[in-house]
Formats: C-alpha cells, structure tokens, sequence
C-alpha cells in the first residue's frame, strides 16, 4: 500500500539502519532468516507502530518501552494458546492455570506488569478489541471481578506481529490501558501461505493435544490483498489429584460409589477450538486503501468442580448434620425421619435403610448418588468482530483513518453430573444455566498532520473522535436450573448446584455509550531530544467524564545510549457487566466448608447494605523512565524502571455472610433461590495500590560452532503494595494480591541455526509465591522458586517442510507438593503455581510453507 508511506518513512531517521543490527528484540529473539529478502522482511518488523500515532519508529527509538514478537517467535514454542504463548515471550505477563476456578476455566486471566487481567487494553491492526462476556469472580485475588478481552481467539498463524507497549496509554488509547497496550498485527500476505500440523502431551500420559492450523494469502485484484487463517484444536484434561481425606473415609467405611479421585484438579478437556480470521485490504488510489478484517471462533470447554460429600453437603445430603430426607407425599404424611446421624457409612445405617431408602415416601440422595457427585463445570465461548474502514493521504499531507469496529463475545455455561436438589428425585443430571453477551459498535475518525514549526523535525498533531456504545445481556438458563422445587421449603437446595441457573426475573439488557475526543503531538526537539503529549477526555453515560494526560521524552546522550520516560494519568471505567450482572457460584468461604456466593450489582439494597455503593472509575499515576543502549557488536540492552499508583481499584468483595434478614429482603424482591445463599459478594472501589518494577532486556548474536546463535534475557521484578483496603478486602486478599505472582521472573535463550537444523534451549525463572488456597478457605501458603527448561529441535528436510521436536518444561519439573492441604480437597500441587502443575509436555510439529 502507498498511504501515506513517503510521508511516514522521512520521519524514521537512520535509527532504522542501524535496528537493522538488533536480531532480537524485546522480550524474546526474532530468529534468523537465510534469504536476504527474508531477513529485510525481519528488519521492518522491528518497527512499531503503536505507542505513537507520528512515524512508526523502532522500538529502540520509542520514547517508551515497547516489545515486538514475531509471528517465527509464536511458532518456536511448545504452547499453543495465546496466553501461555504471551507468557513465554514477555516478562512482564503472567498466567496461571486455573483447574477449578469457575469462570476463569473458560478465559483464564492474565496479568501485564501486575495489574489485573482489564487493565491492559488489546488491539487488533490497531483497533480496540471487545471484552470477553466472562466476568473472572475468582480470580486468584489480583483479577477477581476482571473482564478482559478474550485473546486466546487470536490463532498465532493469523498474526505478522504483535507490539506490547509497556506504558500508561489510556490518554492515547482510552479506558484499560493502565498497565500497557497489546497490538496484535494481522498478516498481510498477498501470497504464499503455511500448514502446520502439532501433537502434543504431558509426561504423565494425559492432556493429548492435537492442533491443525494454516494460513494463506491471496491477491485482490491487482491492487489489494486477502489473508485467511484458521486453527482448529482438541485437548483432553488432566489429573494432577489425590484422593481428599473425607472421600477415603467413606472408602474405608465400605462406601465404594466414591470415586477416586473425588475430585479432579488439573486443566480442563478443551472438546473443540475454532479460530477463523480474514485480513484484507484494497488500494483505492495512489493516496487511499480500504481495510477490513474480522474473526469468528468457537470453544467448548469442560472441568472439574468441589466433590460433594454424601454425609455432609448441605443443602444436599445433610441439614444440621443429619442426613437431609425429603417428604414426597404432597401432605406431608411419610413421617420421615430428620435426625438420622450419617454415621462412618450412611448406607449401612439400619434406620437409612429402613425408614429412608425403602420407604416410597422419604427420598434422601443418597439413594441415587450414593457416592457423592463432583459436577462437570464449563461451556461454549462463540466470539466475532468485523472492522471495516479507509484510511488516506489528502493534498495537504493530512492523513486519516475512518473505521467501524463491532465485537461480540457470549459465553453459554453448561454443568453436568449435577442436581437440582429441590426437584429430588425428578432432577435432570445437566443443565444451561445461563447465557451472558457482550457486544460493543465503535466509530473512530483519526487525522494526523506534521506542522513545520522550526524544529529539527516536523511536529506531528494527530487528532480524532471515538464513540463507542456497549451492552452486556444476561439470559436466562433453562427453567430446571433455577426451578423452585417441591422439596424447597424441606431445606434441599434450589437450583442447578454448583453454578446455580439465572432466573427469568433476573435476565436483561444494560447499554451505555461513551464519547472520546483526544489530542497527540510528537517532535524531535532537537537532533537528539524528542518529545511527545497527548490529551484525551472521555464523557461516558453512566458516570460521567474524565480528562487524562501523558507526556514522554527520548534523549540519545550518547552514540550508544539513550534515556526515555514518560509520566501519564489513566483510568479504568467499570465495565456493564461489573455493575449489573447477577451471578451464583460455589465457592469455599470464609467458614472453611463449600456455599453458595451471590454476586450481587452494587446498587442491590442488600448490597448497599453491606457496604455497596454505585462504581466509579479506577484512576492511575503512571511513571516509567529507562535507558537503551544499543552497540555495533550487535548488543542491544534496555532497562525501564516503573510505578503504577492505582486509587479506587474495582474488584469483587470478600465473601460476607448473609442473615436471615437479608435473605428475606432478597426473597422480597423475587430473588426465590436467595435460601440458598451463604454469602454475597458485589463490586467495589475499594482499596488502591502501589506497583513498581523493572524490566531488563539484553540480546545479542554471534557466529559459534559453524552458525549463528541469538542469546536473549528478558528480566522482569514487579511489586504490589496495597495502600489502603476496605473492611470488605480480607486481610488474605490482600496478601494475595501482593504476592501471588513471581516477585522475579526471567528467561534466557539460546537459539543456533546451522545449516538445516536449528536448536533452541530456554531457561526460565519463576519466583516465589504465596497461595491463599481455596478461596480464603485456609492459611496462605508459600510456594518456591522454580526453573523450568524448554528444548527445542528443529530440521528442514526441503525448503518448504521442517519438522519439529520440543518439550516444554523438559526436565518434568513441579512445584512444591501441597503436603498441608492435599488431602482437604485432593489438590496435590498448589493450583496457582507459575510453572503450572501438569509437569513436563512434549510436542511434534510439522510445518509446510508454499
């Protein structure tokens, strides 16, 4: 395309040259290509473009600090989604798996420099991407309540580059980019095209992965381009458990309808992933293009939940701690008993036997899961986007950029091998018990122009609107999950348990818009001194507007090295589904036994009684200030120092007990499940936080044992302080959020090309952790540092094939067992380890370029 081109590459000074030398970049390296034309095609992937809306500049001539990952460095992994494929790659991005975590099974989490999972604003070829309908309420304490966008519907074979700006950018960007930006660039081939076919498994013989991808590009017309990619893959779950303590008792008692394991802490069966993405763009002149691109995926997923104890799951098998018996006659005449003591085993009490199950008119559950039941938690993720727009080049070298953007993310939950307790012996054993959609239109006008004014470069104003409108609906689940049974008012639990079914009265539409206006402007000061601003002020209709700045500076002190800084405002809005959305989960409490929490908005009456109050935003004092030095040996080093204070920081409240009081206010309001509730929780702004850090990156390569070699160290220090917190953050999640992720995290790799092999070894480093494991349930627990090691070997057989062989984490390692808890919930390794607790996972790749 010739938009604007010579207008941009007269403002990317010689800097480009000499980015020519850096075969690394950033967080991970960018490996050799053999073919001149390859390796320039390498050369101008070190440019970014996001970060700055003057010229694009490498990304050791930005002002802030920004990381480039080539699409090579996502193929030359043993992960395969986007999030752990993030994590390998940068620093400063953190993920944990999330065996039995509600929500979170279904879009995990991640963290940019500490913050929380929507604080980090994700683009796509520069345009902001729709949030996922997932809202995270477990969290692991640092995005509890998060509600991100979903990146793992992004296939890696769609993908040119992807550019993270590690800076407050809300004042260029708007709302969420607190912590930084995530630019993912979508390839523009014309021609050509991959197919890549992957295997995989864990060590221990389970998670079997199979994944099919490709990529193709095609001309449109003689003037434009269409590049289509797709991904299809299965995964089966894992088992990293031990038998729980109360589930051996009942074995040892002769029950022997209990499972083993009772219960399944591992990563859950992914039964389908389908990614489809389109890029295309058409030249309407010599000046002019039209774009457009767009996504369609589909995911099935499907984990573990809490095992239920048949002696003692309230609501269930046991009130008060006798064994809970329904009355099925309709006038209450069965006479059936209420104080029956479960005993060792319930099924060889004489009076169970005698007085319950052969008696047609009493009915415990026992009689029809015997055992005890571990419910199947998860369901299916569908997301979409279209983007369509021109952008140009005017006579008066104005340029402009005009788009429309519309996502949807929808989420449908599914549980299985679960009751609806109230039905008794008429429940069905699976349920949906509710469908949540997110779906956002945005309208983007941008103008850019470089206005002379006399400095030793042009200074660049850009300029421009952004309205964007949103909604979150709830939808209701099927009447089974959520149905007030017969056997209510006899103390049996109302609703699909384990993730109670959304009633019909509470189903429903919530829609806001907002109205952005922003201000950019960059110039070189003087050969050596450049400096950048940006204004932005934003008018949302439910709160009210807000007015955030930045403004950064580059000064090469010296021939090798450089300063640059920044110092920002930003602000996160509460998203709709934060304030409005109504939610049932299965959680340990603060009591230390399994309840129902409700999630309830802010502005309930009950949670106002509690302490609830209408949301406001999150607002944010960003500092960052680092060095570059890059030499003509070919080392390249940048080292930023960052602090992020964060005032009226959103996530969900501690668990808090409900009264019967209480409980009967929400029956008031037609909420008829509320009998069934423990606990509530609900949003607030309440604690703010301090997080500092440094990230270090050097790479270098050199010509060893008869081929090129590229070392490449990507250090990260990060630390959370909470600096103030309500008396709704317990003191664990506070603990939690201050140090449930690595305080030191690094890698260091090696990857040798010679001739048709090519060898890749990579150290990593995860610091140590605290885990408040279960949810509050129990005392935070440390887990150890840990290195992990990742091999790689690869072979071209011809110019087109190359077959792979790699392990990731090779040497099998895990963390620390969970000697003090294992046997509470049959987790064996605590669940929010960084290294994750599946071990050691091998992979064969084939790849096929034409």
């Amino acid at each position: 395309m010739k938009t604007h081109l010579s207008l941009l590459t007269k403002n990317v000074r010689s800097v480009l040259a000499a980015s020519a030398a850096f075969s690394v970049i950033a967080a991970a390296p960018v490996y050799a290509q053999e073919a001149d034309d390859e390796k320039k095609a390498e050369d101008y992937e070190q440019i970014a473009v996001v970060g700055s809306r003057a010229a694009p500049r490498s990304i050791g001539d930005s002002a802030v600090p920004i990381d480039i990952i080539s699409s090579e460095e996502f193929k030359q992994q043993g992960a395969t989604d986007m999030v752990s494929m993030m994590q390998t790659v940068v620093p400063s991005f953190n993920v944990n798996d999330q065996p039995i975590n509600d929500a979170s099974t279904l879009v995990r989490p991640a963290n940019l420099r500490g913050m929380a999972a929507d604080h980090t604003l994700v683009l796509v070829n520069g345009k902001r991407r729709h949030r996922s309908a997932v809202i995270t309420f477990l969290g692991g304490g640092l995005s509890d309540g998060a509600q991100g966008p979903d990146i793992s519907v992004i296939p890696a074979s769609a993908l040119k580059q992807v550019e993270v700006l590690r800076d407050g950018a809300a004042a260029q960007y708007g709302s969420d980019a607190i912590a930084g930006v995530i630019n993912f660039v979508l390839n523009d081939a014309s021609e050509g095209g991959t197919f890549e076919a992957r295997y995989g498994s864990f060590y221990e013989g389970d998670g079997d992965m199979i994944q099919l991808s490709g990529n193709i590009g095609l001309p449109l017309s003689d003037a434009g381009f269409i590049n289509l990619s797709a991904e299809y893959r299965t995964a089966d779950d894992t088992s990293r458990s031990v038998q729980r303590d109360d589930a051996a008792a009942l074995v040892a008692a002769g029950n022997t309808f209990v499972a083993d394991p009772a219960q399944i802490w591992g990563s859950p069966e992914i039964k389908h992933d389908i990614k489809l993405f389109a890029n295309a763009g058409l030249e309407l002149s010599d000046s002019s293009e039209a774009y457009m691109f767009g996504n369609y995926a589909v995911r099935e997923v499907e984990g573990g939940f809490y095992f239920r104890n048949p002696h003692t799951r309230g609501g269930v098998f046991a009130n008060d701690g006798s064994l809970l018996v329904g009355d099925l006659t309709g006038d209450m005449s069965g006479n059936c008993p209420t104080d029956i003591a479960p005993g060792a085993n319930v099924l060889t009490n004489d009076r169970y036997i005698n007085e319950v199950a052969n008696n047609p008119d009493c009915f415990a559950f026992n009689e029809i899961l015997p055992g005890g039941f571990t419910p199947r938690f998860g369901g299916e993720v569908t997301d979409m986007s279209l983007v369509f727009g021109t952008k140009g080049e005017l006579d008066n070298d104005v340029t402009y950029d005009v788009s429309v953007n519309l996502g949807q993310n929808e989420v449908d939950f599914k549980i299985s091998n679960t009751i609806n307790p109230s039905l008794g012996p008429d429940t069905p054993f699976e349920f949906s018990p509710g469908r949540y959609t997110q779906s956002e239109q945005t309208l983007d006008i941008d103008f850019t122009k470089p206005f002379d004014v006399g400095l030793y470069e042009p200074l660049f104003v850009a300029t421009g609107f952004q309205y964007r409108h949103e909604s979150y609906e709830s939808f209701a689940g099927d009447t089974a999950s959520y149905e007030i049974g017969p056997l209510a008012s006899q103390g049996f639990g109302i609703g699909s348990n384990g993730f109670p079914g959304l009633a019909a009265n509470s189903q429903g539409l919530v829609s806001r818009h907002n109205v952005a206006f922003y201000i950019d402007a960059e110039a070189y000061i003087t050969e050596n001194f450049m400096l950048a601003g940006a204004l932005r002020y934003e008018d949302f209709s439910d709160f009210g507007d807000t007015t955030k700045g930045k403004i950064a500076f580059r000064w090469q002190a010296l021939e090798n090295i450089a300063f640059r800084g920044a110092y920002s405002t930003g602000f996160k809005a509460p998203t709709l589904g934060q304030s409005n959305v109504r939610n049932v989960t299965t959680a340990f409490g603060t009591n230390g036994e399994l309840i129902d929490r409700a999630t309830l908005p802010p502005t309930d009456p009950v949670s106002q009684l509690k302490g609830g109050e209408q949301l406001t935003p999150e607002e944010s004092e960003s500092i960052t200030f680092g060095i570059v030095a890059q030499f003509d040996s070919g080392l390249f080093i940048t080292a930023d120092y960052y602090n992020i204070e964060l005032t009226d920081r959103l996530s969900t409240a501690s668990g808090i007990a409900l009264t019967d009081e209480d409980i009967a206010t929400l029956i008031s309001q037609g909420i008829n499940d509320a009998s069934s509730f423990s606990e509530i929780s609900f949003f607030t702004n309440d604690f703010d936080t301090t997080t500092e850090g440094v990230d270090v990156v050097a790479n270098y390569s050199m010509e060893m044992l008869g081929g090129d070699t590229k070392f490449s160290l990507a250090y990260n220090w990060t630390s959370t302080i909470v600096d103030r917190a309500s008396d709704n953050i317990s003191d664990f999640r506070i603990r939690m959020l201050e140090d449930n992720l690595p305080a030191v995290r690094y890698s260091a790799t090696a990857n040798h090309t010679n001739g048709d092999w090519r060898f890749l070894t990579r150290l990593n480093y995860f610091g140590s952790i605290f885990e408040d494991h279960l949810d509050s349930a129990l005392p935070i627990n440390k887990v150890g540092s840990e290195f992990t090691v990742d091999l790689e070997v690869a072979y071209s057989f011809t110019e087109d094939f190359t077959l792979t062989v790699g392990a990731k984490n090779a040497l099998d390692e895990y963390p620390d067992e969970n000697t003090q808890y294992a046997g509470i919930a049959g987790s064996l390794y605590p669940t929010t380890a960084p290294i994750g607790i599946n071990g050691g996972f091998y992979y064969l790749r084939g790849m096929y370029t034409f």
